[in-house]
């Protein structure tokens, strides 16, 4: 039978409930009825002893709380008394704590009290004691009120009673010796002696005050430190509950790795549970579970055991089920293990040692608001920046680093299956936001015309090109082949917005990546980056929205989200889960993971649908998967990356000299160049002359383009280009150099697709077609 759950505990009320108390080690766990009442917590065989046999009670006022895990608590007074307790459930055991500690916290307090009144009577054990306390306090307010009033008296007497005695001394100074002289004598000694008892009551009034007030203030000194302590308390309490919630988002994103014949780890170690107990663990998982279906779409839960018999290295009864022929591997051990280092990467030698460090960051005051506070709902491209805001890479280099884990395209394109390469892709896409979660630097607007090659062939088997292709609206295009079978390129432009407490970056395009074993053509776009407390407080950066990665090839679709971060959310911060499914819609892996971490895969042997759950009312899928395995882990920074802008092992080297490239280079600009130098006053210098005489060539450009066009013509070209899709390219009246805008036969959008030429050109030296930004 189902007990009725006990309300919330608030302070002053009895708490009731069941609890499993520890007896010893032949009958474990016994189911036992607790009472807390008045500070003190007793216990019962049944609820119907209550009135007449108590098996133990233990006063809280002097008492130890532990909490030892999810459902198992002890109480100790110290000594004689020690109860090891076990809630039915997690949620039940914080509703106990937490009434505990209040109870705890109020006997103390009445302890105390008692204490310093002198009095050995017990505190009353009914809700009259705050009464008792109040009135109490009332009283000694008043007395206190009396005392002032006294003083108050006794200060306008010393003051009549002094002038008079002023006066009459002023007058004795004044009169001849004679028959007077006696009777002012007499005058004075009458107005010395009132002075007199004037003060000595005045004295007298200011002793009792004080002594009334040293008598209260030990008693308040105390309650103001039980006041602090029971704040600590609930303190340690909140973070506690904190953990717990964090621990409570990591257990159930680990429930996917467990067998469903193994046991529930909240089962107390100290030795055989009864019966009743296993019960009650069983009711534990259950109600874990469904604890947490409303703060996701989804929930996974360990498949079958069936599932998890294994011959070779193949699962078996997978292949069929999945659509696949019985000599395709899939994502198992084998093909999915959490070994980036193939043969072919391991023959690779590095030909160029790389730097490892850049100069440190130095630490430079800037008033912030005088720059930030006309700047509130401008596009953020067209604000003038100094270089205090920047780090000292270029936007194109940023759109390069998205390559900082390329190894993940290279298993990817080993894949036989399609849905084993949708892994590999989104978590490609998710491992491109890892570096971004200590870079609040803003990168340097690249000059229309810049260009940035990232050539690692021989290091890694790949080769970028990134030119930027448009100023207003700002858009680059990236173009990346490698040797072993796949092909990146996209083209980004950046919509930004400052909303005065945080700034918000949405790019726009999309990202495509190409396999040339497979032809499978996949393209997914980015979420959008919020940089937090630009004015007040310490920057931190998040990542929210969803990706839609989609093979155009087969139909296989792979939905990941972004959780946004939230102080009242129960999820683990950054978190990204995400589900591959076929043409059909049939899911095949479910993902999860964080976005600056990790990402690991679960393959999934059987969904089914639930009823209402949560606030929506929608019904959420059930997931039968195997053990999760890891996809993807972060690389960790190098050491002293938090003096050099937190840059990661690749962004240390983008920005390092090299010889060949070309005279558009970001490498070759100079305020980039002066400001990882430290040098932030010429660079600022600098970032001026090259931001105006960008504007003195764009001006000259046109100038040249409505010469070089009629009037009628002039019209019409206007006219084309308003209404064009592709007139973000066109605004500038720029052709770019290395890419041309196409209409891009998959998504239909207008991008700029690599024509090639470039890496001829570096072979051959030359250069003369570039033109002079710099």
């Amino acid at each position: 039978m189902s007990e009725p759950k006990a309300p919330t505990p608030a302070p002053g009320d009895t708490y009731k409930g069941w609890l499993f108390k520890w007896t010893n080690y032949i009958k474990g766990y016994q189911r036992r009825w607790f009472v807390l009442s008045n500070g003190l917590l007793s216990y019962y065989r049944t609820q119907a002893e209550m009135g007449h046999t108590c098996r133990g009670t233990i006063n809280l006022a002097t008492a130890n709380i532990a909490v030892e895990d999810s459902c198992n608590f002890v109480i100790s007074n110290g000594g004689t008394q020690t109860y090891h307790l076990k809630a039915s459930s997690e949620v039940e055991r914080q509703r106990w704590i937490t009434a505990l500690e209040l109870a705890k916290a109020k006997a103390f307090r009445m302890q105390a009290e008692s204490d310093d009144s002198g009095d050995d009577s017990t505190p009353p054990a009914t809700g009259q004691g705050a009464g008792s306390r109040n009135s109490e306090v009332q009283s000694t307010l008043r007395t206190l009120g009396s005392k002032v009033e006294d003083l108050s008296t006794c200060n306008d007497l010393i003051a009549k009673h002094g002038s008079a005695l002023q006066r009459s001394l002023s007058e004795l100074e004044g009169v001849r010796l004679g028959g007077e002289t006696s009777e002012k004598i007499r005058q004075v000694t009458e107005r010395a002696t009132l002075f007199r008892i004037t003060s000595n009551a005045m004295i007298n009034a200011c002793r009792d005050f004080l002594a009334l007030a040293q008598t209260h203030s030990k008693r308040w000194q105390k309650a103001l430190q039980a006041e602090r302590e029971q704040r600590v308390r609930l303190e340690e309490t909140l973070e506690q509950l904190a953990k717990q919630h964090n621990h409570l988002e990591r257990a159930f994103r680990g429930a996917t790795v467990l067998p469903a014949s193994q046991s529930n780890p909240a089962i107390d170690s100290k030795g055989p549970v009864s019966g009743k107990g296993d019960a009650s663990d069983e009711d534990e998982e259950n109600e874990f579970f469904d604890a947490c279906e409303d703060v996701q779409e989804f929930i996974t839960v360990p498949a079958d055991p069936k599932y998890h018999r294994r011959s070779g290295s193949n699962v078996s009864g997978i292949s069929s089920e999945l659509g696949m022929d019985d000599g395709t591997t899939s994502l198992d051990e084998q093909s999915l293990a959490s070994n980036p280092e193939s043969p072919q990467s391991q023959e690779l030698v590095p030909v160029r040692k790389r730097r490892t460090r850049i100069p440190d960051k130095p630490n430079y005051s800037l008033n912030l608001w005088s720059i930030m506070k006309n700047c509130i709902g401008k596009e953020l491209s067209k604000i003038p920046m100094p270089v205090n805001f920047n780090e000292p890479l270029s936007m194109l280099q940023r759109l390069s680093e998205d390559l900082e884990y390329y190894e993940l395209l290279d298993r990817a394109a080993k894949c036989q299956s399609s849905l084993e390469q949708m892994c590999y892709v989104a978590a490609f896409t998710v491992s491109s936001y890892s570096t971004t979660v200590h870079r609040t630097g803003k990168p340097f607007n690249p000059l229309l015309g810049e260009t940035f090659e990232l050539d690692r062939v021989q290091e890694s088997g790949y080769r970028s090109l990134c030119e930027q292709v448009s100023h207003h609206p700002p858009a680059a295009a990236h173009h990346a082949i490698s040797e072993r079978g796949w092909t990146l390129r996209q083209e980004i432009a950046l919509a930004s917005k400052f909303r005065g407490k945080y700034l918000s970056i949405m790019p726009l395009g999309s990202i495509h990546c190409i396999f040339e074993k497979s032809t499978n053509h996949y393209t997914w776009k980015k979420v959008t980056t919020t940089v937090h407390n630009i004015i007040v407080g310490k920057l931190w950066i998040d990542q929210s929205g969803e990706i839609d990665v989609v093979n155009h090839k087969t139909g296989d679709r792979c939905h990941l989200k972004f959780a946004p971060y939230s102080y009242f959310s129960r999820d683990v911060a950054r978190k990204v889960t995400g589900v591959v499914t076929d043409k059909d819609g049939k899911a095949h892996y479910v993902l999860s993971g964080t976005w600056d971490e990790k990402m690991e895969y679960s393959r999934v042997m059987q969904s089914s649908r639930r009823g209402e759950n949560g606030a929506d009312g929608r019904q959420k899928t059930v997931y039968q998967t195997l053990k999760a395995k890891e996809l993807w882990r972060k690389t960790p920074l190098p050491e002293g990356a938090e003096n050099m802008y937190y840059f990661s092992t690749l962004a240390l080297t983008l920005n390092e000299l090299e010889e060949g490239v070309a005279p558009t280079d970001s490498r070759r600009r100079p305020d980039q160049r002066l400001m990882e130098q430290g040098r932030w006053e010429e660079a600022n210098a600098e970032k001026q002359r090259l931001e105006e005489k960008q504007r003195t060539v764009r001006r000259e450009r046109e100038r040249e383009a409505n010469r070089a066009a009629s009037p009628s013509e002039e019209a019409l070209i206007e006219d084309a280009i308003s209404d064009s899709p592709l007139k973000c390219g066109h605004q500038d009246n720029y052709k770019s150099m290395w890419f041309e805008q196409l209409v891009d036969p998959v998504t239909g959008e207008p991008t700029h697709i690599y024509k090639g030429g470039y890496w001829e050109a570096k072979e051959q030296g030359n250069w003369d077609s570039c033109p002079d930004i710099f």
